[in-house]
């Protein structure tokens, strides 16, 4: 079948578009996979596009200074709001405005596609509202649903059963929407990202390093990472935190650093390209979010023989992490209990390592493989329940 993943930006750097290109790169193996950008704000894509996979983008953007020459038309749509999406969604995302949704309709009308899938709840909306009925439309939730705004959340109300499924990244999160929207168990989907194929370096838990890594925002809760490893630093002075990401708040993080007095310990690492090369760098993760909604960096740390020290947060770690298997779950917002766990790892080097064995074991139910044929199993029903529906309305 022709498959396509439409996302907002495919040209910027986050968890979202990396497992999306992921994604692309598994099914192309067997599917004609395109992805398709709302918008594109530099000539090249941060990641690189997976073999076999096409990129197309919709409407470059205001941002991009290369960009074509607009028409007059276009630049009057990019100034109109997105009327399909709700204001918090369109305020969070700049991808979404009167031209993007007129792109996107447009597409919808002309893909030769048989799937097409959403990535974030406004591209969700916005196909929900404008496929036609000869396209398999397909949610994917990468976003508790509590974590939503509450205009988003009445929107997933009204326009989400428009959709012919959806994929969400726990069984909490599957339950939440269950409970949440009038549709059948078979609608929803538990579809948890998976690892990147190919060969993974490996720690050798030698290095006395603790990474963290995601956007720097404050749904990582960094400032209390701080205040935990200060504790280790006082006993451990020979340790060092490794944060990787970007995002807005890199001043205020660096100014928190120094008022810990940790100037020579902590480091503000920025984005990488080679997460996995650099988490094998370390001897251990540690996961200080307020929540997750699934908790990529865990999987790409076992995948590389590190254990992983984690809040025991709402949704992703939990059902990850095996506590005292592979990693530690920690009281949720106990900054104590976070620093206590880090100690204990860093003090006992033996119950590292065969935790880090243990993680090498646990990284194996993510690969990408068995993944791509829950995919495949999820769309063909999709595409058999909808044809019983068909069936059914014409019996009518």
């Amino acid at each position: 079948m022709k498959i396509a993943l439409v996302i907002a930006n495919a040209y910027g750097m986050g968890g979202t578009i990396r497992t999306v290109f992921n994604l692309a790169g598994g099914m192309a193996a067997r599917h004609d996979v395109e992805i398709v950008s709302l918008i594109q704000h530099r000539e090249r894509p941060f990641f690189t596009v997976p073999e076999g996979v096409t990129l197309r983008t919709l409407a470059p953007s205001r941002e991009w200074a290369a960009r074509p020459k607009q028409s007059m038309m276009a630049r009057w749509r990019e100034a109109r709001g997105c009327r399909g999406v709700p204001a918090s969604e369109t305020s969070r995302n700049g991808a979404f405005n009167g031209r993007t949704e007129y792109e996107l309709r447009r597409y919808l009308r002309e893909t030769d596609s048989d799937v097409v899938v959403g990535t974030r709840p406004g591209v969700n909306m916005l196909i929900a509202q404008w496929a036609p009925e000869r396209l398999i439309t397909i949610g994917q939730e990468h976003v508790h649903l509590r974590g939503h705004k509450a205009d988003v959340r009445a929107a997933v109300r009204r326009l989400y059963p428009k959709l012919d499924g959806l994929t969400v990244l726990t069984e909490a999160d599957r339950a939440a929407y269950q409970e949440f929207l009038p549709v059948s168990p078979d609608w929803l989907c538990t579809m948890p990202n998976a690892l990147p194929p190919g060969e993974y370096p490996r720690s050798t838990q030698e290095n006395p390093i603790i990474a963290a890594a995601g956007r720097l925002s404050p749904i990582k809760q960094y400032p209390k990472l701080l205040e935990a490893f200060a504790e280790v630093a006082r006993e451990h002075p020979e340790w060092r935190l490794r944060i990787y990401g970007g995002g807005g708040n890199e001043t205020e993080l660096k100014d928190e650093i120094t008022r810990l007095g940790l100037h020579n310990q902590a480091t503000v690492m920025g984005r990488t390209k080679d997460l996995t090369g650099e988490l094998a760098k370390a001897s251990i993760l540690a996961v200080s979010s307020r929540t997750e909604g699934f908790g990529m960096t865990i999987i790409e740390a076992f995948s590389v023989g590190v254990p992983v020290v984690s809040f025991d947060c709402p949704h992703g770690p939990r059902e990850i992490i095996t506590h005292e298997h592979d990693g530690l779950l920690v009281p949720h917002q106990d900054v104590g209990a976070l620093a206590a766990g880090l100690l204990r790892l860093v003090r006992d080097g033996d119950e590292r390592r065969r935790m880090a064995e243990e993680a090498l074991r646990s990284a194996r139910r993510y690969d990408l493989a068995p993944i791509i044929e829950r995919w495949e199993e999820f769309l063909n029903g999709r595409l058999a329940a909808r044809s019983r529906g068909r069936l059914a309305g014409r019996a009518a």
